[in-house]
């Protein structure tokens, strides 16, 4: 089974960025499609990025387009969410998923493999 790690996660201020990282000691990283969720209290789980098993095609949220980008490093066998000007509405756990099918996919129920998450504060 594949064991993914996220971390990078914090409290930070509105406007401010971070970086979340997912890494993986799976070989056969390189033909998995990899996404990106994130939950908040007592909310359902929401999709916020994905990518292609190549890196090379990507998929966000409405609420994230133009601040958030997603890569796919299979030389290091790790997925990021660069996350900039961070707003109060992303405040939530944050979750990595991988899908043995190497497309993209925006719905939770397609992926394989998931993180422990971490959890991303912004204040306002």
């Amino acid at each position: 089974q594949v064991h993914l790690v996220e971390s990078g996660g914090g409290l930070v201020q509105a406007g401010a960025s971070l970086r979340l990282s997912c890494t993986t000691s799976e070989h056969t990283f390189s033909f998995y499609g990899m996404g990106w969720f994130r939950q908040a209290p007592g909310k359902e789980r929401e999709f916020v990025a994905t990518v292609s098993h190549t890196g090379d095609n990507t998929i966000y949220a409405d609420s994230v387009k133009g601040r958030f980008t997603i890569t796919k490093d299979n030389a290091k066998n790790t997925v990021y969410l660069q996350m900039n000007n961070l707003k109060s509405d992303d405040t939530a756990i944050y979750y990595c998923a991988a899908r043995i099918w190497g497309t993209p996919a925006t719905n939770w129920i397609e992926y394989d493999y998931w993180g422990q998450g971490t959890q991303v504060t912004v204040s306002s």
